[in-house]
């Protein structure tokens, strides 16, 4: 069992910056890709960001290309996302996620976090 727990959401202006935290503890951290997803109200749950094991690949979704970055420090068994430039449309529970396949973490992964509120006023 993976136990994930993100932290680092709240409120925030457009065009500011955030950066979520998720902290894992369980079965060994580095060897789980790790990854975010977002649900907006009345939305479908989607993929935001993910990151291999080892940090050698990193994937994300159209819409936050160039604004956020997932990082990950094995040493620290935590996955970041540093959230800029953001916009009232990243209004979202933001969940973090865990999977030992690399292809599974960006569609369905095994372990959840509870999530995080992320609120960008306009």
């Amino acid at each position: 069992q993976v136990q994930l727990v993100e932290s680092g959401g709240g409120l925030v202006q457009a065009g500011g910056s955030l950066r979520l935290s998720c902290a894992a503890s369980g079965r060994t951290f580095n060897s789980y890709a790790m990854g975010w997803f977002r649900q907006a109200p009345d939305k479908v749950r989607e993929f935001v960001a993910a990151i291999t094991w080892s940090g050698d690949k990193i994937y994300y979704a159209d819409s936050v290309k160039g604004r956020f970055t997932i990082s990950r420090d094995n040493a620290k068994n935590t996955v970041y996302l540093q959230m800029n430039s953001l916009r009232p449309e990243d209004t979202a529970v933001y969940y973090c996620a865990a999977d030992q396949s690399t292809i599974m973490i960006r569609i369905t992964p095994g372990y959840w976090g509870q999530g995080t509120q992320v609120t960008v006023s306009s």
